[in-house]
């Protein structure tokens, strides 16, 4: 059984990595975001913590999978359940460019998005991103009660699956 929770923030690589690796190890892979925002007719509304939880823990129960998303206090129990977890931390210049790049590929309908791509959700993920390293610090100390299963990884590209 693996269950890996793969952490970082916006345009890390998060997605990609899951994507591959659950290609590479047919273990089944779950966006954080779309178990904190539930699609439902009346739009995009957000769980509460408790059933962001109440939802790991059933997929938990399943066996194995792979969790990805950014560093949120309502599915901080991932970091206990995961058996591995991968931080990915990218430099910042390419983090930025892949911030625009990716609204480009979603304002002109070539990358699908599980939100509204719009100028307003633009500058929040660069604030989010100004935010992450302004906190660096305190995230870096908070899984490093969790080292002998922390991988770091700056670049995905050369990873061998």
């Amino acid at each position: 059984m693996k269950k890996i929770f793969i952490v970082g923030i916006v345009a890390s690589g998060k997605t990609t990595l899951a994507k591959q690796l659950s290609k590479s190890l047919n273990i089944p892979w779950y966006e954080l975001n779309c178990i904190v925002h539930n699609d439902t007719k009346e739009g995009r509304k957000k769980r509460s913590s408790e059933e962001q939880v109440e939802i790991i823990k059933e997929i938990d129960e399943k066996g194995s999978w792979i969790f990805e998303g950014t560093d949120r206090e309502s599915y901080r129990c991932l970091y206990d359940m995961a058996e591995v977890i991968i931080f990915l931390d990218p430099p910042l210049w390419k983090r930025k460019i892949r911030i625009l790049t990716r609204f480009i590929k979603q304002k002109i309908g070539i990358e699908k998005s599980h939100y509204k791509p719009d100028i307003t959700m633009l500058k929040l993920m660069y604030k989010w991103t100004s935010d992450f390293e302004r906190n660096r610090n305190e995230f870096e100390l908070k899984i490093k009660r969790y080292q002998e299963k922390v991988i770091k990884l700056g670049n995905i590209k050369n990873l061998k699956m």
